[in-house]
């Protein structure tokens, strides 16, 4: 559950500053397939995939952490 609110997280901020998955995942150093796991919630991201992910789209990781309810 939680690997799937990563990824949608991911995804919605991935839109938002308007990468496609395939640039996303060139940017990110991985491949697409992978990206799209993530996304999908099949992968949980690691700490350093998130890391590399919040530097890319230019925002903190505790921005992109889901809120804790």
């Amino acid at each position: 559950m939680e690997a799937e609110i990563w990824g949608r997280r991911i995804r919605a901020y991935r839109k938002l500053k308007g990468y496609t998955q395939e640039g996303f995942a060139k940017a990110l150093g991985i491949s697409v397939s992978v990206l799209g796991e993530v996304e999908r919630g099949n992968r949980m991201p690691s700490e350093s995939m998130l890391r590399d992910v919040a530097n890319t789209l230019n925002i903190t990781v505790e921005e992109l952490s889901p809120s804790e309810e």
